[in-house]
């Protein structure tokens, strides 16, 4: 059986607290985009992992759809599976993707051997893999806050617009991105926010983890500048980077962007 795991941008990013677990409450809009690995899980003599497209670093066994299988395997009579991800979706760019492949490997192992889980049920296994993965269970616009695994549904639709994604050759770790953060509670909250004019967006929604992450990579900053200069309505980093989006009302010619960077037009 195979998926087709997509990818998220964020749409404003504010780091409102230090929890006394370590992790941090904040708020964001998670929105799909149409960049995407394919999963594939097979019945096996013995579990296994292997991957083609874009090299993953790391074990085996550190892999979140290995751990996903692990996770389930404690609460299911699983037969081992063949593991095969393809991978498309850019590392370290702030676009979850393998958060998307755990939450979409829970979807495929509740298909394929018909767990009978509900959506919260799955919800509930995918915050076990990460703070972002529950979103790609149902994936569809939301508010979402906490450690970013609670979620208020939105409408919102951009697909009259283009959306041209840029990820520079950067890797942007997380740790990287959280130094400097200094949280604080946001002054207007952006599930309100997001309600106004996209062109408004600009004035009042940003990443809180721009300031620390620009500050060491030119080159995304000067990004999010050349999208805006191209005409972008809104820009911004995607999560805690390296890649960077712009909201278009029409497709933008940035070829001169594509000798160094990889672009997507959405």
């Amino acid at each position: 059986m195979i998926l087709f795991p997509n990818a998220k941008i964020n749409i404003g990013l504010n780091i409102t607290e230090r929890r006394p677990d370590g992790y941090h409450n904040l708020e964001t809009i998670f929105y799909p985009i149409d960049i995407k690995d394919a999963l594939e899980v097979v019945k096996s003599d013995k579990l296994s992992f292997t991957s083609t497209g874009l090299d993953i670093p790391g074990l085996m066994e550190d892999n979140l759809c290995v751990k996903g299988y692990h996770m389930l395997k404690q609460d299911f009579d699983l037969p081992p599976v063949s593991i095969h991800l393809h991978k498309h979706i850019p590392i370290g760019a702030g676009l979850g993707g393998g958060s998307s492949d755990a939450a979409f490997f829970i979807r495929l192992m509740n298909d394929e051997f018909k767990l009978d889980l509900s959506v919260d049920e799955m919800t509930d296994y995918a915050r076990r893999l990460g703070a972002d993965c529950a979103f790609f269970i149902e994936n569809k616009p939301v508010f979402a806050f906490e450690r970013g695994d609670e979620f208020e549904s939105i409408k919102l639709d951009l697909s009259a617009y283009k959306i041209v994604l840029v990820m520079p050759p950067v890797h942007v770790s997380t740790g990287e991105a959280f130094r400097g953060i200094q949280p604080a509670p946001a002054k207007e909250s952006l599930f309100d926010l997001i309600n106004e004019p996209i062109a408004d967006w600009k004035k009042f929604i940003k990443n809180d983890f721009e300031q620390t992450v620009f500050k060491n990579h030119v080159e995304i900053r000067g990004i999010k500048a050349t999208l805006y200069e191209a005409g972008a309505i809104y820009s911004s980093m995607s999560g805690t980077g390296a890649s960077v989006f712009g909201i278009f009302a029409d497709t933008p010619d940035l070829k001169f962007l594509e000798t160094e960077n990889e672009v997507f037009y959405l």
